[in-house]
């Protein structure tokens, strides 16, 4: 295994623990908060150059992509609702009552949004709930749709599909990976973890149920999800091919996505326990990281002439202050994991590259 191309930067301590990451424009990224308070930090020099307080739980934060420069507009999910804010104005730390949109989307006291998630072209907005509910915002209508099917627990975790206008895939701690219309309002296709489990040799039943804990969609199309039971499930069958690659011949782009059709996806053990954070950095290079945080970076290769995929790892490395992760994001030259310290208090762990990845 290589030399791990990153090294610790420095530490970044809030009152309360780090729930979420996003990377922002212009050299930014932002830090979600238990205590309902958004960190906007220069990646450059750490420092915070904006914050927002008092919102309630922040468990997801979005970032609207512009090229205009400045630190252009985000989505918040606090508890029930999603909030707009306008990050650009003279205020330097902003309050709830700044939002410029609030939309309720859980609908009962205890249904708490868990992720947000935009679509390429930054007109759609979707959202997942305790409930097991998944939906999408129309932004240029503010019509909210939510999908027929549930996960049967709490859902933690959706994505867009790329170049897919209508498509999307959520996880939950049902172990279900659901594919959804959601024009239509239908499943196009599901899969189930639960039935691919490890067993244990002594009992004959997995030691920690699959719950989905998280997932990340890399740009070609291929579906990462972390497990609490200490795999990662991968679906390349609705991967974007550009050009001719492990001697397969460029796939023809279908009516449907198929990331979930199993003959394109495998699961591999990547760290013992649960795998809480995980993001792509390019079409097939994955970085996980487990609640205890063990980061490795991991290479997806295949399929060979023998249809094999695989995924080999590259490096791995242990944080230094974080003792357990809840998000980590991957920049142009750093990697940033969020969670609690050892006392239970916030922490950002900033590595900086040191060679080649």
């Amino acid at each position: 295994m290589k030399e791990t191309p990153y090294t610790y930067r420095q530490t970044l301590k809030t009152p309360a623990p780090i729930s979420c990451l996003a990377e922002g424009s212009s050299g930014n990224f932002f830090a979600g908060s238990d205590d309902g308070s958004v960190r906007v930090y220069n990646q450059e020099t750490l420092k915070v150059v904006k914050a927002i307080r008092g919102l309630g739980e922040v468990s997801s934060v979005v970032c609207m992509a512009h090229s205009a420069g400045g630190l252009g507009e985000i989505w918040v999910a606090s508890n029930r609702h999603a909030l707009y804010f306008t990050m650009d104005t003279e205020k330097m730390i902003l309050a709830k009552a700044d939002a410029t949109l609030t939309l309720e989307l859980g609908t009962e006291n205890d249904d708490v949004l868990n992720e947000l998630s935009l679509n390429q072209k930054n007109s759609q907005l979707a959202f997942c709930l305790d409930s097991g509910a998944v939906g999408v915002v129309d932004l240029s209508t503010k019509q909210v749709t939510r999908m027929k099917t549930s996960h049967d627990n709490i859902c933690g975790t959706v994505k867009f599909i790329p170049d897919r206008p209508s498509e999307l895939v959520s996880g939950g701690y049902d172990s279900r990976l659901l594919h959804h219309d959601f024009h239509q309002k239908t499943i196009l296709s599901r899969f189930d973890l639960g039935r691919t489990s490890p067993l244990s040799e002594s009992s004959g039943v997995s030691m920690s149920p699959p719950f989905i804990l998280s997932s990340a969609m890399s740009p070609s199309g291929i579906l990462a999800a972390g497990t609490a039971d200490g795999r990662v499930w991968i679906g390349t069958g609705g991967e974007k091919m550009t050009g001719v690659s492990s001697g397969a011949s460029v796939k023809k782009k279908r009516r449907k996505w198929e990331g979930l059709k199993q003959d394109g996806a495998f699961t591999a053990d990547v760290g013992y326990g649960p795998i809480t954070a995980l993001t792509f950095f390019g079409p097939r290079t994955l970085f996980t990281s487990t609640l205890m945080g063990k980061v490795t970076l991991h290479e997806i290769s295949g399929p060979t002439a023998d249809g094999k995929l695989d995924i080999s790892s590259k490096w791995t490395k242990a944080t230094t202050d974080v003792n357990k992760v809840n998000a980590i994001i991957v920049t142009k030259d750093l990697i940033i994991i969020g969670g609690l310290s050892e006392t239970g208090r916030g922490i950002t762990e900033i590595w900086e590259k040191s060679g080649d990845v």
